[in-house]
């Protein structure tokens, strides 16, 4: 992993810029002996903002880049002349990130539109000049308003993968084979549990030029929830994805039961997971004949739309993306 370029958790230090004060400067002019108050207002600290940004799609440059930094405003000046406004830090994000206080965990930021900008961090208000405070009685204030502090902390940013179809399975079902496939992805394939290690998008060309995005995610093993295997590393991934396509090969050893135990995965993690549309796809099936196949089909299958796929021969692999687009446009 430390030589990949996904990165989709980065914990970085911003702060944003304090306010300007406020200036106490007099109007001197000749022949004007009492000139009163002119002190112009002090300029607004810049601001730390996330925007969102489709041509990115890890956190890779936030890797080595942790102190975020705004401009401070400066003070007001002589004859009514507001400071300079402080400029803001912005940070640009792949679509589908959220920023989580460090401390308390709550989401102050989620970003899933190119163009997006989401406040972190206010920069500080700029304080009022001397002539703000004059009066029938005070015609002199010799006394601005100072500007306000800056506010700081440490922020987790999280990528969060923007696909219509997620590929939920055990190590080794298939999901990369798949993906390469039906779409142009070049994932990892070898015959080991987690060769996939990062999540893999791919384009999926349909009928009459129409397309969606597939993602291929890291292999759940039973435990995932809480941490085992790659764990909650990935199982957030799914959470951006329109409909879940569970994948068991043929060669497990009940189909019915597997798919209970990746259910139950999900819901550990997040119980709204299972308010997604659900498919499942029965890999592999090139191992098998049709009187297997058959007793396949009049086992006990979960009830939702099923397909038997094989990857490597190309059965089935149509009617798995009519059964997606028909879901997908329900």
């Amino acid at each position: 992993m430390a030589s990949s370029n996904f990165v989709d958790y980065v914990k970085i230090f911003c702060r944003s810029g304090s306010g300007g004060g406020g200036s106490r400067h007099f109007r001197r002019e000749k022949f004007v002996e009492f000139g009163g108050p002119d002190g112009g207002d002090g300029g607004t600290g810049g601001s730390v903002i996330l925007r969102g940004n489709s041509q990115y799609w890890t956190l890779i440059h936030l890797k080595y880049k942790r102190h975020i930094f705004a401009e401070n405003g400066e003070h007001g000046h002589g004859a009514k002349c507001h400071g300079k406004n402080g400029k803001n830090a912005v940070i640009e994000v792949p679509l589908g990130t959220v920023a989580r206080d460090a401390e308390t965990g709550e989401i102050v930021a989620e970003v899933t539109e190119d163009g997006q900008e989401a406040v972190i961090l206010k920069g500080g208000r700029g304080g009022l000049g001397n002539w703000h405070f004059r009066t029938a009685t005070n015609q002199a204030p010799r006394y601005a308003q100072e500007g306000e502090e800056c506010k700081e902390g440490w922020y987790i940013l999280e990528l969060k993968v923007l696909a219509d179809v997620g590929l939920v399975g055990f190590p080794n079902a298939g999901k990369s084979t798949l993906l390469s496939v039906v779409s142009a992805a070049k994932p990892k394939i070898a015959n080991y549990a987690f060769t996939t290690l990062e999540p893999n998008l791919g384009i999926v060309p349909y009928r009459d030029h129409k397309s969606f995005v597939m993602a291929d995610i890291p292999g759940i093993i039973e435990g995932a929830h809480e941490g085992r295997g790659l764990g909650t590393r990935f199982l957030r991934h799914i959470e951006r994805n329109s409909i879940l396509l569970f994948m068991i090969p043929t060669d497990s050893k009940d189909i019915y039961s597997e798919y209970e135990v990746l259910l139950n995965e999900l819901k550990q993690y997040n119980p709204e997971l299972l308010d997604k549309q659900r498919l499942l796809a029965i890999t592999k099936c090139d191992m098998l004949d049709g009187e297997l196949a058959e007793e396949i089909r009049s086992s006990k299958l979960p009830d939702i739309p099923y397909v038997m796929v094989s990857s490597v021969a190309g059965t089935g692999i149509e009617k798995l993306k009519d059964m997606i687009w028909e879901a997908l446009h329900k």
